[in-house]
């Protein structure tokens, strides 16, 4: 990833959308066919109120590449009566608040194909099920992203079944790495002393998608 598009990413990380929007720009000087930074400069578009450059942007991804998901959906919202971004796509400067005990930024393991991880938005809210004793991480239609980590799977089952409960959001997406913000959003009085999760944690490496890769 270039030094350049680092920065444009960490920019709308941090809710700074003017700076988003002239890093994108500067980006497509270089490659204007680039379609991850033009829907990039369309998202920073909209959620500055910028809805004709938006819509404009996310036509041209349409013209290099017809069937881009991400630009048929965010056209179908912009072509309404009024903007409406998600509220799960509103990013904060405080988004990404890191708080001990409280928050995790965890890389899944074993995610779905690129196509798919192409189509996630930073920001966008995902949902935490758990089957077979793993906990896997799903988009707002319930389809499959990823897994987390045996390890945090484990200890997360036993908050989750015991009332705790989480919101989960993507941090970033690039090909076959999926890098999540895991959030405490209610703990239960029987774990009132008891942190979701430890302090001093080693940080998840993203894996690349294998069948049958662990952590």
């Amino acid at each position: 990833m270039s030094l350049l598009k680092s920065q444009a990413i960490q920019k709308a990380l941090e809710g700074n959308w003017d700076e988003a929007i002239f890093l994108n720009k500067q980006l497509l000087g270089k490659n204007p066919s680039d379609i991850d930074t033009l829907n990039r400069l369309a998202f920073a578009y909209a959620i500055c109120g910028k809805v004709k450059d938006s819509k404009e942007t996310y036509q041209i991804v349409l013209h290099i590449d017809p069937a881009n998901i991400i630009a048929q959906r965010n056209l179908k919202k912009l072509n309404g009566i009024t903007i409406s971004v998600k509220p799960s796509l509103k990013i904060s400067t405080d988004m990404f608040l890191e708080e001990s005990g409280k928050t995790k930024i965890v890389s899944l393991v074993n995610t779905a194909p690129m196509q798919k991880i192409k189509s996630l938005q930073i920001g966008q809210l995902l949902a935490m099920c758990i089957k077979r004793s793993k906990i896997f991480i799903l988009d707002e239609q319930k389809a499959y992203i990823g897994m987390l980590p045996d390890d945090i799977s484990r200890r997360l089952i036993k908050f989750l079944e015991g009332g705790n409960a989480y919101e989960v959001y993507v941090k970033s997406a690039d090909k076959h790495s999926v890098v999540i913000f895991v959030k405490e959003i209610k703990r239960v009085a029987k774990f009132k002393d008891t942190p979701s999760f430890l302090f001093g944690d080693k940080p998840h490496l993203a894996l690349i998608h294998q069948k049958g890769s662990d952590e």
